[in-house]
């Protein structure tokens, strides 16, 4: 999905995906906050949120997005999904981040549901899972409200050197809501 795509939830507040951009660089600093990734290991240098932006301007597999508002334009996060090689076998995995002053609202539940939709038309893979650190209760509710089956737990090295104890949620891409 190379377009803008919207979701409507609860409350009729609608957000727009935009495909990742050069100038969205502020907004991946915005989201590099302490609070913001206490639960990845905390804020990357910046040598690393450069070769992540380039990342998100150019995938190589996958897309990501900026959040913004639908009515007003307002940027309130970013979402995308990206192929990883997941218990031996490929599939995508999603994950979002919305800025403090937007929290709250269930933006991140319909950044998740659009991201679904933008996973399933991209084809390529049947399962987007999400990987939240089991005890970020936010991250796990958007999974949960989102439409996600909790798997179970697993471990994982983000960033290397640090262990993260997260929960497997997975959508099936095959199956329409």
């Amino acid at each position: 999905m190379d377009g803008v795509s919207e979701r409507t939830g609860v409350g009729g507040e609608r957000v727009r995906l935009v495909p990742w951009a050069e100038e969205d660089l502020w907004l991946l600093r915005r989201l590099n906050s302490p609070e913001a990734t206490a639960y990845l290991g905390g804020p990357e240098s910046e040598d690393r949120l450069l070769a992540r932006h380039r990342r998100y301007v150019e995938p190589a597999a996958g897309r990501m997005y900026r959040v913004t508002l639908a009515d007003g334009g307002e940027t309130v996060g970013s979402v995308g999904y990206w192929q990883r090689t997941w218990q031996g076998a490929e599939t995508w995995e999603t994950g979002w981040g919305v800025l403090p002053e937007f929290q709250g609202r269930g933006l991140a539940v319909r950044a998740a549901l659009a991201v679904r939709e933008a996973a399933r038309a991209a084809g390529s893979h049947r399962y987007l899972h999400a990987f939240p650190g089991v005890g970020h209760a936010a991250s796990n509710a958007v999974c949960r409200k989102a439409g996600f089956t909790l798997l179970g737990q697993a471990d994982f090295e983000y960033p290397k050197g640090h262990w993260i104890r997260s929960n497997d949620w997975r959508v099936d891409l095959d199956k329409e809501d």
